[in-house]
Formats: C-alpha cells, structure tokens, sequence
C-alpha cells in the first residue's frame, strides 16, 4: 500500500536514465509524488512545465531529474566547463537545499555542479565555477556579479529552472531574473521549468515571456492548506503574548517547534524571554549571518535545537523535517504567508499543529487570512493555568539597534515592500 502523499505512478515507469533510477533506488524512492508524477512525463517528453505546488512536495526532485535526465542524454553543445544547466533560489538557503538535492540524485552522474549565493565564500564559488560545472545553481545577486566577471557564459544553457517565482517577485529579484534570462538562449532552444506556490498572473507573464508554452500544472493549489495540519487560534492581549506563548510551550512540549515573528526586533526578545524560562532557543533572520544561520538550521534539523524563532525567511523553501509545531506569535500580514509558515509541519504525509496568537497588532490581518484559506481557523479557549505564575521576561534588545524591517536570505537584490509589519510603539 502506498503511503498517502505519493501517487502510483512509479519512478521506473518513466523512462529516466538508468544511474537517475539506481539513484532514487538507493535513497528509497520508488513512487512519484503528486507534482512529480504530473510534471515528469511531460517534462522527459521535452515540453516547459509552470508548476504550482506547496514546498515539500518533492518539486526540486522534479526539476532536477528531468534537468539531469536530458543533460545524461543529449551531448553537449557548448565548450566543456561552461554550464549547461542553471538553476535559480531567491534564497540562500534554498539555493543550499537544492544543490545538496542534486548532489544526492547526481552522486553516481558525473555531472558536476556548483552552489553560489551571498554572504560567504566568494572565493570558493567563484574556484568551483572556474573548476568547470555543468548545474549551476544560486542566487541572483552572486551569479550576476560572477556573470559580470566573465566566470562564466550563458550562451551554452540547455535548461534553465526558476523556483519559487513568486518569492522572487516578493524580494524584489524579477529585473535580476530578466537580466538573465535576456543573455541565454533564447526560450524554443533551451528547456524552461518554473515552479511557484502560486501561479499568480504576475508569475505567469513572467513564464510566457520567457519560456516556449509552458504547460501548466497545478497540484494542491496555495489556498488549499495542507489537510493534516491541525490549525488552531488564540485571541490574546498584547501583554499576555509572551507569558501565553510559555504557557503553550510546557503544555504542548514540543520537540521541533517554530515560532514566526514579523520584525527581527520581537524576534530577538522572545528569545530572550524563552531562554530565561529555561527553553532552547535560537533566531534566525535576514541579518544572522550565513554561517551561522546554517549551523542553526542544521542543528534545529538535527534536534539539537528545538525551538527557532524566525522571521519570514525561514518560511519558504527549506525543508526542514518533522516540525512538529509552528506557532504564529504574529499573524502575518501576507495571507500567502500564513500558508507558508503553517505548511513547515505536517509534510511528506505527516501530521501538525499550528497554533496562532492573536493580539490587538496583528489582528486586523485575521479576515483577510481566513478568506484567503477559505475556512475560519478554529479557535482555541485557553485554561487560565495555562498562563504561568513563574513567568519571567527576558532582557529587552536596544531598539536603537533596530531598522526598518527587510525580508533576508537573497544573496543580493531588493527589499520585499511592506514587510515586517507595523511596529508597536
């Protein structure tokens, strides 16, 4: 019996090159998920695929199948080193998750890829590209910049894959995207993928623009929220957020919690005042810098870390297993939002909670979000026991230290607008 978030549509039924299929056998894939099953067909067929699924469906194995398959098949066309494939993050973090996808699915290819984003390593990547590659993937401030230093071409790109498009048009990335796109092939010589959570109409221009008629592919559309997520919401006062939010971390005792936040500023105070209540807690934001925000992330996967709080950064594109919680300390502002932070639990078939605080800030985004998702989120009556009587509040951060918000985590380009949320005087 196959488990309930993957389809019956076999990986050996497909026709992929056989080190791809030895590959997925190793790693103990048999079955395709929903996106995989719908776009792969048509992809190994040679037609553009705009694909709209929620992260953690198994889309980057998708594309990169489909991308590795046609790069194992067909012979080069351009000078050896230069890339064939190139592959496109809005953030840094999924540009690192995408690159460790490939090399797993590509261990046995020979193809050789290479990572860029901002923020570390600018030697390093720059040596790795120069070393010779055929998947290039990163983010599009760094691969500009060393596109601008004639590291490498574009003439010789054979497949070309944008994730998570609507996440570049929130951060500001589409002229970088177009730069780009402008300095390959043109779309009829080259394979396109693009994959969004949300085919929107300004996602979708992007993809007729750039590709050759892509064929649209829907699964599990964004509004949709995942069915095993258990959502729940809790009217509180501003002053009772934090003591509320300790209360609900000893009731629950979570194992792999994260707490999204609007601005780095609260961020940094609940941390404080969880590890003053004697919880593990770490923060990351636009602003921690690359490598440590990686040994956070590693760490949170590995569970030596069980809370991290964050900000809107960690709410797309990383896959991050086994959450078993997401709280809202702040509602977002961006219904979009609210589906992406929630759908951090309950992947792969699994089950979560996601459980909302909502405070008289943040409250005026709740209609909003609930016409969006379609449904009203259950709300939840707190015990007064719930609220503790040892609560302790923890050093307040200097505001002085403290901007105005930005959405972090691009490697180079702009600022998403109005994020961040309004900021409690």
């Amino acid at each position: 019996m196959l488990p309930d978030h993957l389809s019956d549509v076999s990986f050996q039924s497909l026709g992929l090159h056989p080190t791809l299929l030895s590959s997925l056998a190793k790693m103990g894939y048999d079955y395709c998920t929903p996106i995989q099953a719908q776009t792969l067909p048509l992809a190994l067929a040679g037609h553009d695929i705009a694909g709209q699924a929620q992260t953690g469906t198994g889309k980057s194995a998708a594309f990169l199948l489909a991308t590795m398959h046609k790069l194992m098949t067909d012979p080069r066309t351009g000078p050896d080193g230069q890339p064939r494939a190139f592959m496109l993050a809005p953030t840094r973090e999924l540009a690192i998750q995408i690159h460790a996808d490939a090399m797993k699915l590509g261990a046995d290819t020979g193809l050789r890829m290479a990572v860029c984003y901002g923020g570390t390593g600018y030697e390093s990547q720059r040596q790795a590209i120069e070393g010779g590659i055929d998947i290039l993937i990163g983010t599009p401030g760094r691969l500009i910049d060393y596109f601008k230093q004639d590291i490498y071409t574009l003439k010789h790109i054979e497949v070309v894959v944008l994730d998570e498009a609507d996440r570049m048009f929130d951060l500001g990335f589409i002229a970088d995207i177009r730069y780009l796109f402008r300095r390959m092939p043109e779309a009829a010589r080259r394979k396109n993928y693009l994959f969004s959570a949300t085919l929107s109409q300004r996602v979708l221009e992007l993809a007729y623009e750039h590709m050759n008629s892509p064929t649209k592919i829907e699964v599990q559309p964004e509004r949709m929220t995942a069915d095993r997520v258990r959502q729940s919401l809790i009217h509180v006062a501003n002053d009772d957020k934090l003591p509320m939010l300790i209360g609900l971390l000893r009731h629950h005792s979570p194992v792999r919690t994260l707490v999204f936040i609007n601005t780095k500023r609260d961020a940094e105070d609940v941390e404080n005042t969880l590890r003053a209540n004697g919880f593990e807690a770490s923060t990351i934001s636009g602003d921690v810098p690359q490598n440590k925000r990686m040994k956070l992330l590693e760490d949170f996967k590995e569970g030596r870390l069980p809370i991290l709080v964050a900000t809107d950064v960690a709410a797309r594109g990383l896959h991050i297993p086994a959450v078993t919680h997401v709280i809202n300390y702040d509602l977002p502002q961006d219904p979009e939002d609210y589906v992406h932070r929630i759908g951090r639990t309950a992947r792969a078939g699994q089950s979560g909670d996601a459980i909302s605080l909502c405070c008289e800030t943040y409250v005026y985004s709740l209609p909003d979000i609930e016409r969006y998702i379609g449904n009203r989120i259950p709300v939840e009556q707190v015990p007064d026991e719930w609220l503790p009587t040892d609560f302790v509040r923890g050093p307040r951060p200097p505001r002085q230290n403290f901007g105005r918000p930005r959405s972090g985590g691009g490697g180079g380009g702009g600022r998403r607008p109005g994020s961040g949320g309004p900021r409690r005087r």
